[in-house]
């Protein structure tokens, strides 16, 4: 069994996200009381507001805004890419806990898919077989619940599809979408961070509609490695903002 389709869901995020960045903006150079503060911020340009502190790089105040997403159908070979950021919160399907099955769920690759029906279907018959291996040890081992699952996962690869929930503050997922959006990050993450950014935009616009790969508000930052895409991001980007 292959499970290709990639979900994502933001299942969670900071009451008026906005507003709160602009409360912690605004409080930075107010003397008035903070009660007070909230109600001005109610009645005032929140947008514009945050517009500039972002424009002048003022952005621990974005990080007071946190937003939590659910994940699924990606590989472990995904998730060794996402929790290279450190300053996220994870919780993942355990290997351990979970048991698999002889046919566990697993990503293929597209550049394989490319190849034709007869190359995609001998990954399949390989994926069958690392099944094999992985009943064989669970039986080993004495099916000892998670002290088998422990070691016989060793022999389950890359592909096999994983859960998870993913929390990020605002000024993280900044920049995880720069680096991650980008055509030169690793398909399947890539993937997952245009899913993530369409979520975050139907619900804080003002705090992410300058996000996105670096190329579509600068120069490409890749040099002689650049995809020479930047229009085509910036049209994928407006797609998501309306503008």
């Amino acid at each position: 069994m292959s499970q290709t389709t990639v979900k994502v869901m933001l299942v969670s995020h900071t009451i008026n996200p906005a507003e709160t960045v602009a409360l912690g903006a605004k409080l930075c150079y107010s003397k008035i009381s903070i009660e007070k503060l909230k109600e001005r911020i109610a009645e005032s340009d929140v947008e514009g507001f945050i517009e500039r502190i972002m424009g002048v790089g003022h952005l621990s105040t974005v990080e007071h805004a946190s937003f939590t997403f659910a994940i699924e159908g990606v590989s472990r070979a995904m998730l060794a890419q996402i929790t290279r950021h450190r300053i996220a919160s994870f919780s993942v399907q355990s290997q351990r806990y979970v048991q698999a099955k002889e046919d566990f769920s697993y990503i293929i690759p597209p550049q394989i898919s490319a190849l034709g029906v007869s190359e995609e279907d001998e990954f399949k018959r390989q994926m069958k077989e690392i099944g094999k291996f992985y009943s064989y040890w669970l039986e080993k081992l004495g099916n000892a619940g998670e002290s088998s699952n422990e070691d016989a996962r060793f022999v389950l690869p890359n592909a096999s599809e994983t859960k998870m929930i993913v929390t990020m503050n605002t000024r993280e997922l900044l920049h995880f979408f720069n680096l991650r959006c980008c055509n030169r990050a690793q398909w399947e993450i890539r993937e997952v961070a245009w899913l993530m950014l369409a979520e975050v935009m139907k619900v804080a616009k003002v705090l992410f509609r300058f996000s996105g790969p670096k190329c579509i508000h600068g120069i490409c930052p890749e040099g002689d490695k650049c995809c020479g895409c930047q229009a085509e991001m910036k049209e994928k980007m407006c797609s998501l903002t309306g503008e």
